[in-house]
């Protein structure tokens, strides 16, 4: 699983940054799932190493510009382009009517189907590999949080071992694999547990924004590999961030910290914090850094691979903690 950012400014786009959107790409299945599409996404698209052609869902929090003004336009693009076989779009109520007025005026049609499924809080899609959940933030407007988690899997099967037991190949092996109990005809028994290495922890990624601190975002990163949230603004601007219900970059990190995240990728900052200024955006991910040391401050086209946490990693990380 890899994270690729394509815009990480909020409201308006700058020289370096563009307005909010966020790609996880899925190699396993040859998928990329959108998170947000502001004015320009598609151009940003054209300049990573993504292919359109690979879109399948995109998840929008709201509907504010900056969120939604790349969707009609991406759309558009990959239907003329005839290489998208299908795209699910989640989103808020109004979403689907914003589209088909998008549609309706600009005389466009698709020529692949697309789908608009209107969220609740709750799971809003589930496959075998993968569950998504949203919840609601706390915004000027409705505004969604969304956690995409993997399921857990079980551990490599050791076929080497299976062989020197002279157990037969087959229907057995593939029973063992998903760690069930096999009777032989001879009467030996086997668990599968004994031919597979520790169970794959399933990913988990959430992406918060827009918002302030609010508990749905603690829960919706609850344990998460990676938590994706805005940090608008600086610590000495909360004022402003009350204002306008956006986050203080200690805010992200108070909300990785409660959460128990193990990694916090702060985004959605505002153009005021320019190099030159008496606030940079070094001084928000110093303060960020203060609350939870694990943050790092994304960029346009910045990169991010997920690692998968097995077992064994995690008690390690257990006992080295209590030590």
């Amino acid at each position: 699983m890899q994270i690729t950012f394509l815009g990480t400014s909020s409201g308006v786009p700058t020289r370096s940054r563009n307005v909010s959107s966020v790609a996880l790409r899925l190699p396993q299945r040859a998928e990329v799932w959108l998170f947000d599409c502001g004015e320009g996404t598609q151009h940003q698209l054209l300049r990573s190493d993504l292919k359109s052609s690979q879109l399948s869902r995109i998840f929008i929090t709201h509907m504010h510009g900056d969120h939604i003004f790349g969707l009609m336009g991406l759309l558009a693009s990959c239907g003329l382009a005839g290489n998208v076989e299908r795209i699910d779009i989640y989103g808020p109520p109004g979403l689907n009517e914003y589209l088909q007025s998008a549609l309706r005026y600009s005389h466009t049609h698709f020529s692949y189907p697309v789908k608009v499924h209107a969220i609740r809080p709750g799971v809003i899609y589930e496959d075998d590999e993968f569950i998504v959940t949203c919840a609601p933030l706390h915004h000027r407007i409705t505004t969604f949080g969304y956690r995409v988690a993997e399921k857990d899997r079980p551990g490599r099967f050791d076929i080497e071992k299976a062989k020197e037991m002279q157990i037969p190949p087959g229907r057995v092996y593939g029973q063992l694999k998903r760690g069930e109990t096999v009777t032989l005809p001879d009467g030996r028994v086997f668990h599968g547990a004994q031919f597979c290495g520790p169970t794959e922890i399933g990913r988990k990624i959430a992406y918060c924004t827009d918002t302030i601190y609010c508990e749905n975002a603690v829960e919706l990163a609850r344990d998460a590999d990676v938590l994706i949230h805005e940090a608008t603004f600086s610590h000495q601007d909360a004022e402003l961030a009350f204002q306008r219900l956006h986050s203080t970059s200690t805010m992200a990190a108070q909300t990785a910290l409660a959460a128990g995240a193990h990694h916090l990728l702060m985004t959605h900052f505002s153009p005021r914090y320019a190099p030159g200024n008496s606030i940079e955006l070094g001084d928000l991910l110093q303060e960020a850094r203060a609350i939870f040391p694990n943050t790092n401050m994304a960029y346009d086209f910045m990169i991010y691979e997920i690692p998968r946490r097995r077992d064994a990693e995690l008690n390690e990380m257990t006992l080295s903690k209590s030590s």
